[in-house]
């Protein structure tokens, strides 16, 4: 049992390196995401704030894996252009987007908290 465990562990990290080293926005995601942790650690954010901003980094970031996955799907089922596989892939950017503009949104209203009073 703990092998099996092991193993997913290794495959879940192989997965994590490969869009590290694939995906510019996942790397820029990272170090974006890792500069707030800081700036909420240095601010000192209550527990509930960092929660928060630590919940939007991370669906941000796994919105970005989960659009390399599709996108990667539709070119192996898909290599030519087609109009719904296109669908598909603005699909997921929308997705993307609409992730980080409400990250964006928490993380500004966070910081507004701390410089307003």
């Amino acid at each position: 049992m703990f092998g099996k465990i092991l193993k997913s562990f290794v495959y879940a990290f192989r997965g994590l390196k490969t869009v590290w080293r694939e995906e510019h926005n996942f790397r820029l995601g990272v170090v974006i995401s890792v500069s707030i942790i800081a700036l909420i650690y240095f601010f000192r954010f209550s527990y509930i704030e960092s929660a928060i901003v630590i919940i939007a980094a991370i669906l941000v970031l796994g919105a970005e894996i989960l659009n390399t996955v599709i996108e990667d799907l539709c070119n192996k089922v898909e290599p030519s252009q087609d109009s719904a596989i296109g669908k598909i892939k603005d699909t997921m950017a929308a997705f993307v987007l609409i992730a980080s503009i409400g990250a964006v949104f928490i993380v500004v209203i966070a910081f507004l908290h701390h410089f307003s009073g």
